[in-house]
């Protein structure tokens, strides 16, 4: 094999070595030595360039581990994710049932204030037929039993007055979510 040799008396392609024979035996071993170890580099390299199934599983090896680090932060974004929609889905459940209660407490309002109205008129009323305002003035016979029957037994008429009254209040609110 020749080598080129460029005007200032140096091998193309090589570290600046002299082209000039060696001053001695042991500069020329040692110019042997750095030639093989330089010629051991150049294969090295080019068995690793041809070296196909290596290079393609080291490939896989780097693609490996970059969809494992991407899986693992997928992972954390819908932990993340999933954290998130279940504090604003606690939130609104929250709301749902504050919301609930108090339509609830506004319906128990009104059924008790409807069943002390009905007390209130079937004592007034009970209170006059005993008085004989009723005889007297000629009211009604089948009402005279119903009046001494709430006078009798006054929580019937108290649980009778809520019922009704709940039945009111669930018309009212029936009739203020659906207008219709």
């Amino acid at each position: 094999m020749t080598d080129a040799t460029s005007g200032d008396g140096t091998r193309s392609g090589s570290t600046a070595q002299p082209v000039g024979g060696a001053k001695g035996p042991d500069e020329l071993r040692q110019q042997i030595e750095q030639t093989r170890s330089q010629l051991g580099d150049t294969v090295e390299e080019l068995a690793g360039k041809a070296d196909v199934k290596g290079r393609a599983k080291a490939r896989a090896a780097d693609l490996r581990d970059k969809a494992g680090a991407m899986t693992v932060q997928l992972r954390s974004s819908a932990a993340q994710a999933g954290h998130a929609v279940q504090d604003r889905t606690s939130r609104a459940g929250h709301a749902v049932q504050d919301k609930a209660s108090q339509a609830g407490h506004t319906v128990q309002s009104k059924a008790s204030q409807a069943g002390h109205t009905v007390q209130d008129k079937a004592g007034r009323a009970g209170h006059r037929e005993a008085d004989g305002y009723g005889v007297e003035r000629g009211g009604p016979g089948r009402a005279r039993g119903a009046v001494r029957a709430g006078l009798a037994h006054p929580r019937a008429v108290l649980v009778a007055g809520a019922a009704v009254g709940v039945v009111v209040a669930a018309g009212v609110m029936r009739r203020r979510h659906h207008p219709c």
